[in-house]
Formats: structure tokens, sequence, C-alpha cells
């Protein structure tokens, strides 16, 4: 069983410590750390991405619901509050659920399998996506986009960027990103490793076209890549 990845933000330790033990007890949720404050998480987060948070609203600096509107959309969220008033903003945040503290396991539980049934339709909808509109030849690539089949030169290609189920393909030839549907993975898996390299979790780029790295990100005119 593949399991869901979290962590856990409350900076009440007695909620916390509630939160990660309900986590550990569930057999398809998988513990990757515990947070009393949003920042440290962040910070945990640009290295070790996670697929789900469980987090408080109410806290000191940064809030659950302004720490939300900052991440990523591929980070999926369950608010863990005392305070009812938040379900409306933590909804239009995209979250999972809502749940009101104290928060009892069978609670927990029907949340968790929630996010479980949220994650298995996306693996399904991945997978019947996994025959991607990309053909490859020695130098080039064909690429199927808004109805139309383009080619491009490997020499020509910047880099890939990925935002969940659609890539952006950057060229020299052209400012704008050619965009078609399919997963970064995916395209990782087609794209040759003595050109290509995967160096973030959203980035694919060409490394024949790499001139300038500054402070960990790769520089494509005015475009910084981690």
């Amino acid at each position: 069983m593949n399991k869901i990845t979290c962590i856990a933000i409350d900076d009440e330790p007695l909620a916390l410590g509630l939160i990660a033990g309900h986590i550990k007890k569930t057999p398809f949720l998988e513990l990757k750390g515990e947070f009393d404050n949003p920042i440290d998480a962040m910070e945990f987060l640009e290295e070790n991405p996670v697929q789900l948070l469980f987090m408080d609203i109410q806290m000191p600096d940064l809030t659950g619901i302004k720490f939300a509107k900052v991440l990523d959309r591929k980070y999926k969220v369950i608010f863990t509050t005392a305070y009812e008033k938040y379900a409306l903003d933590g909804f239009k945040v995209e979250a999972l659920d809502y749940l009101l503290k104290p928060i009892s396991y069978e609670v927990f539980l029907k949340s968790a399998n929630r996010a479980k049934r949220y994650f298995d339709e996306q693996s399904d909808s991945n997978e019947s996506n996994s025959e991607i509109p990309l053909k490859l030849d020695k130098e080039f690539l064909f690429v199927k986009s808004d109805f139309q089949i383009r080619r491009f030169e490997y020499k020509d290609i910047l880099y890939f960027e990925g935002l969940k189920d659609y890539i952006k393909l950057y060229v020299k030839s052209s400012k704008e990103a050619v965009v078609f549907h399919a997963t970064l993975k995916a395209v990782e898996a087609k794209l040759p490793t003595d050109r290509f390299m995967r160096t973030h979790k959203s980035y694919i780029v060409n490394l024949q076209n790499v001139r300038l790295i500054e402070k960990y990100r790769i520089i494509f005119g005015t475009k910084y890549i981690r």
C-alpha cells in the first residue's frame, strides 16, 4: 500500500501530539514531521515535499489560512482548529476538510479516508494519462498541443515546468510557453538523461543551455529556476 505522506502543524503541544498520534495509528498515513509553527514547516517542505498537511489555523506570526494561500496547490490541507468561524476561509483555499477540536480518532479517520479517496483518484487519473503527447528522436521531439503537433530541436529547448497535470515547455525562439497535458514525472522518464536533468520537483532543464547558476538557481534570462 502506498502511504500518504503527512506533516502536522500546531502551536499547542497537546493538540500537535494528538494529531501526530492519530496519523501514526492510521495504516495508510505516514508522518514525516511535527512542527509548532508554519515557518519551520515551510523550510522542511523545501527539501522534503509531502502530500498532506494537518494544520491548525490560529497560530502566531503566520496563520494556517495565510500559509495555505502561499503553498503550492499540489499540497493538500486538512485544517484542525478550535474555531468554527474559519470554516468558509478554509474551503476557499481548497482544503480537503475542516476538523473542530477536540478531534476524536473516529472523526480524524473519517477525514483521513476522504483524503485517501482524493489521492487514489489523482493516481488513477495520472495512470490514465501515462501515454503522454511527446515523441522523441535523436535531435528533436514532437509535442501535441492545442490540436497541433509541433517539432522542437533539443538545442532550442530551455526547460520544462510542471504544473499539476500540465507541462509548460519553454524554448529560445518564443516568450510564450507551449502547454501540454502530462506529468513532469512522465516527461522525465522519456527524455534523454545525457541532455536533460530534473533539478527541482517542478523543473527539468536542458543542460546544453545552462549558462549561469547563482545561489542555487539556474538563470535563463529573467527566469530563475531552482
